[in-house]
């Protein structure tokens, strides 16, 4: 498997572009922003999107979402309690930023044990509120992209709207901390850790 990190816009969000070894499909994670430069190194590396999934449905992590759907055929994806974000700029938080900045509805809403498929690769949807309603992570062989809900020696805020920290932490413990301590994590912003590490910090 093959993943490639873009650290796009001012918030710096890990978008993720991953695709099985010699396959040209790919699924992006968290096109946060720079849609453009996004774009040209799909074209670089001569991959072609199936699926942009979100993880949550705040601004910084779905800010170019309208871009690549337009100039490919990628499919938007996110989880149901959190679809409503992508055409809210109030609960997205970009009216806070002062852009009032939305993006096309979800194609497809996920829920907590989705299963996804892509040339081969088997995507599983980990539904893990907390950061919002609706965040998830998604586990990939021994990987898992964590979004907003777990970072290196840290998780993600719960101050926001629909943001809470009891709910966060059963997420975490119900749904991450009982993977392998090699699974490696792939945070939403920040470098890369393993569950293990993140077990012995808490």
């Amino acid at each position: 498997m093959q993943i490639y990190t873009l650290v796009v816009g001012e918030l710096r969000v890990n978008c993720y572009i991953i695709a099985q070894e010699n396959a040209k499909e790919c699924v992006i994670i968290d096109p946060g922003e720079d849609g453009e430069r996004i774009l040209q190194f799909l074209r670089q590396k001569e991959l072609n999107p199936v699926y942009i999934i979100n993880t949550h449905g705040h601004i910084d992590h779905i800010g170019a979402n309208s871009f690549i759907a337009r100039q490919t055929e990628a499919k938007i994806l996110i989880h149901e309690n959190d679809a409503r974000m992508l055409h809210d700029p109030i609960s997205n938080l970009s009216s806070f930023l002062g852009n009032h900045k939305t993006t096309p509805q979800a194609d497809r809403v996920l829920k907590d044990g989705d299963m996804l498929e892509v040339s081969g690769m088997t995507i599983e949807i980990l539904h893990t509120p907390g950061h919002t309603r609706g965040g998830i992570c998604l586990k990939i062989d021994n990987c898992v992209f964590t979004g907003d809900t777990l970072f290196c020696m840290g998780i993600g805020r719960t101050d926001f709207p629909d943001g809470s920290y009891k709910t966060l932490m059963k997420s975490i413990n119900k749904k991450l901390m009982v993977l392998d301590d090699k699974t490696i994590i792939y945070p939403g912003h920040g470098e890369s850790s393993t569950i293990g590490k993140e077990r012995m910090r808490k």
